[in-house]
């Protein structure tokens, strides 16, 4: 275990020539570097949002959600049948042509019976708009919470104006403003958090922060019935995600990351997988910007932004689909055949990836 452990970490892959993981363990008095064991304070701090989350959705977003006349669903149950409820938990919620004569015979049931019946059991597990309108409540109010607070600090930063400073003096960097911010994200913040590049993250956390709070509150309109709002925050959310992920990303963010830190502090072999990284991100945006875009001019053509993709009530004749990939095909056809929401269900593709969104 102490060999792999030391091939694993690895001074000459994690940091710059000429610095050792020594340098970072005795900073001067009133300066601290970052540890690898900082990290798990991520779980206490997870485990406090998540109780902190439950109280919100239930006492405040509730009584926001009663006010705006949005009471939780009667959802109409399913009749028990143990016969198909296996099939719906073991084989398939969509059952084809095939499950369907054979269930039919089995039952002694009419197809168009048997079909109704998982129509009713897809529809009862899908949360009510009184729900989602207590999540999206949530998601907004953290997202814009923590973009506040991120600006709150990057605004006196050297390096929020001039984003050399990202590398003068590194790694030898005080992080301690951005310790808790640098806490929010999992997969490429814990990175850059090993060998310390908390400056550009923190850039990196500003420039994606933007826009999420735009498309909470777009859908806490939707839900609220009103759709002007709704469908002005959308756009402003369109056009927040396209500055953001396609100009200031790129020009701001992967120019210093590539060129400017380079310049200062010379690659190594962690400084490449951490801008490879930065490079695939890009790219992902390049495809959830195609996928919004699609989706507003959808939208403004039906001229309006239609109903949440996981609240389609679906009628007799209508296909559910069976996979976040299905329902995205499904909000981004000409039809519309399911009324599903184009920029939710963008979100939900994006959300696919969220762990790299975050970012």
């Amino acid at each position: 275990m102490a060999a792999l452990s030391a091939w694993f970490w690895n001074e000459r892959f994690w940091l710059p020539h000429n610095v050792t993981w020594a340098d970072l363990e005795d900073p001067a008095p009133g300066v601290e570097y970052p540890k690898v064991g900082h990290l798990f304070t991520a779980f206490p701090l997870a485990l406090g949002i998540f109780a902190f989350r439950i109280f919100f959705e239930r006492f405040i977003a509730s009584t926001c959600a009663r006010s705006l006349h949005l009471q939780p669903d009667v959802v109409r149950k399913a009749q028990p049948n143990a016969v198909l409820e296996k099939v719906f938990t073991s084989i398939t919620k969509c059952p084809d042509t095939r499950h369907l004569d054979g269930l039919s015979k089995q039952l002694d049931w009419e197809v168009r019976k048997v079909q109704r019946w998982f129509r009713h059991r897809r529809n009862q597990d899908k949360p009510s708009t009184h729900t989602k309108f207590c999540e999206s409540m949530w998601r907004f109010t953290f997202y814009l919470g923590i973009f506040i607070y991120g600006i709150r600090f990057l605004w006196q930063s050297p390096w929020f104006w001039d984003t050399r400073h990202c590398w003068y003096g590194y790694p030898y960097q005080d992080f301690l403003i951005m310790f808790i911010h640098h806490l929010a994200t999992v997969s490429l913040i814990s990175f850059s958090y090993v060998n310390n590049m908390a400056r550009v993250g923190s850039l990196v956390l500003c420039v994606h922060d933007a826009s999420d709070s735009l498309l909470e509150a777009a859908k806490l309109a939707k839900y609220a019935k009103y759709q002007r709002l709704c469908d002005f925050l959308f756009i402003m959310f369109t056009i927040v995600f396209f500055i953001t992920r396609l100009v200031i990303y790129p020009i701001w963010v992967i120019n210093s990351t590539f060129f400017e830190s380079w310049a200062i502090i010379g690659p190594f072999p962690s400084w490449w997988v951490f801008n490879i990284l930065l490079l695939v991100l890009q790219v992902l945006h390049i495809i959830w910007s195609y996928l919004i875009a699609g989706i507003a001019v959808k939208a403004m053509q039906r001229g309006k932004v239609v109903n949440d993709v996981r609240s389609d009530i679906e009628s007799s004749s209508e296909e559910e689909a069976d996979t976040p990939a299905d329902g995205l095909k499904n909000a981004l056809s000409t039809k519309g055949e399911n009324g599903t929401n184009g920029h939710c269900a963008a979100a939900a593709a994006k959300g696919q990836a969220q762990n790299h969104s975050s970012w």
